[in-house]
């Protein structure tokens, strides 16, 4: 097993402690796994914060999406995995509410200095997010190579230079991200 239903004593073991410290420390599997989810939004806060913080928009831009793909590439559906079991555990709309305003100001920053195309939409980081989401390897290391690369192309794609205008963007929002995909 992996993932949200790795037993205790495995998780106790990689983390060099025994299962009832562990109890102590997390006496439910959904207090511990809540505890990693926050971390894991609290590392994406950060980058984000970072990112606005940045005197440089195009910088900043380009950090909080290569720092966000790269973890969401080690997430290894962790976060759709916790969000579908533990939907209650956290206030995320609040975050992601949070995410987009910060992130539509990024964009803004970024186009206002000439550097990002004038045609881009906040609504293009759903969709470089569900992009990334498909380069999950086998492997952590076949992830973050594929994703770093995929991240690079984007990126160049997204400065300003003399192109055709893009097609419309499409209705997409930070929560269509963890959404169970439709089955046929």
């Amino acid at each position: 097993m992996q993932g949200i239903d790795v037993p205790i004593t495995a998780i106790a073991r990689r983390a060099g402690v025994g299962a009832a410290t562990l109890y102590r420390h997390f006496p439910t599997r959904a207090s511990l796994v809540t505890e990693a989810f926050a971390a894991q939004m609290a590392d994406c806060v950060a980058a984000l914060d970072d990112a606005l913080a940045d005197p440089d928009p195009w910088r900043g831009f380009c950090s909080v999406i290569e720092k966000v793909c790269v973890m969401q590439a080690t997430d290894r559906g962790f976060t759709a995995a916790f969000l579908s079991q533990f939907p209650d555990a956290v206030d995320y709309e609040r975050d992601r509410t949070r995410a987009e305003r910060g992130l539509a100001q990024l964009v803004q920053r970024a186009k206002d200095t000439g550097r990002l195309r004038a045609d881009f939409h906040p609504a293009d980081l759903t969709l470089l997010v569900l992009a990334n989401s498909g380069v999950v390897g086998e492997s952590q290391q076949v992830s973050l190579a594929a994703s770093r690369r995929l991240t690079a192309y984007l990126l160049q794609s997204f400065r300003t230079a003399p192109t055709e205008p893009l097609p419309p963007p499409a209705p997409l929002g930070l929560q269509h991200i963890h959404q169970p995909q439709p089955t046929h």
